[in-house]
C-alpha cells in the first residue's frame, strides 16, 4: 500500500513539474510573439471578429473596454506603429485616434494601390491593399518616421505626409480621392 502511494505522489509530481514547465514556456514564447499577438488581436477587433467590447489605439496601446466599463490596455510594439486609414471620394469624419470597433470609413471592401516611401526614398509600402468591412486600410509603419503616401484607385488617387511619432494620430480620414492630374 505504502509503495503505491510513493508512485502515485512521483507520479503526481512528475505531472505537476511538467505542467509548470509547460507554463514557463509559454509564457516567455507569449512575451517573444507578444506584438504578433498585439498585431491579431488589433486585426480581429478592427475586422468585427470580437463582439460585447469596444476597443481604440492610440499611439502606444491598445484600450479595451467592456460592456460594464472596465478597461484593459496592451501595449504597443516599440518599434511599429499603428495607423488605419479611410481614403474616401465624398464623405468621412474628424478622427484623431482610431476606434477600431466604431469607426466607419466610406470606401468599404474596395482595393486601392497604396505607395509609402520615408523621406529617405526607402519603398515601406507598395502593394494593393483591400479596406475592410470598416473601410479603413490598417498598416503597420516603422516609429519616428515621416511618410510621403500615395493612395490610387480607378484613376483617382490622393497624396500626402503621415508620421509616426508618439503624439500623431492613429485614424487618418481626411484623404480624399481625386481626379489624377
Amino acid at each position: 500500500m505504502r509503495r503505491k502511494l510513493v508512485v502515485v505522489i512521483g507520479f503526481a509530481l512528475v505531472v505537476l513539474i511538467g505542467y509548470l514547465f509547460s507554463v514557463n514556456n509559454s509564457n516567455v514564447a507569449q512575451k517573444e510573439n507578444g506584438s504578433k499577438d498585439i498585431k491579431e488581436l488589433v486585426h480581429d477587433y478592427s475586422n468585427g471578429n470580437i463582439e460585447n467590447q469596444s476597443a481604440s489605439i492610440t499611439s502606444h496601446e491598445l484600450i479595451v473596454t467592456d460592456q460594464d466599463g472596465s478597461q484593459q490596455t496592451y501595449d504597443l510594439p516599440e518599434d511599429e506603429f499603428f495607423v488605419s486609414i479611410a481614403p474616401y471620394m465624398k464623405e468621412t469624419h474628424p478622427c484623431a485616434i482610431h476606434s477600431l470597433t466604431g469607426c466607419q470609413g466610406e470606401m468599404v471592401n474596395e482595393e486601392f494601390d497604396v505607395y509609402i516611401k520615408d523621406l529617405d526614398g526607402n519603398v515601406i509600402v507598395d502593394e494593393t491593399m483591400k479596406s475592410q468591412s470598416n473601410g479603413f486600410v490598417d498598416l503597420w509603419l516603422p516609429r519616428d518616421s515621416t511618410y510621403r503616401i500615395t493612395i490610387a484607385k480607378d484613376g483617382k488617387e490622393v497624396k500626402s505626409e503621415i508620421s509616426s511619432f508618439e503624439s500623431d494620430n492613429t485614424c487618418v480620414t481626411t484623404l480624399q480621392l481625386a481626379e489624377n492630374m
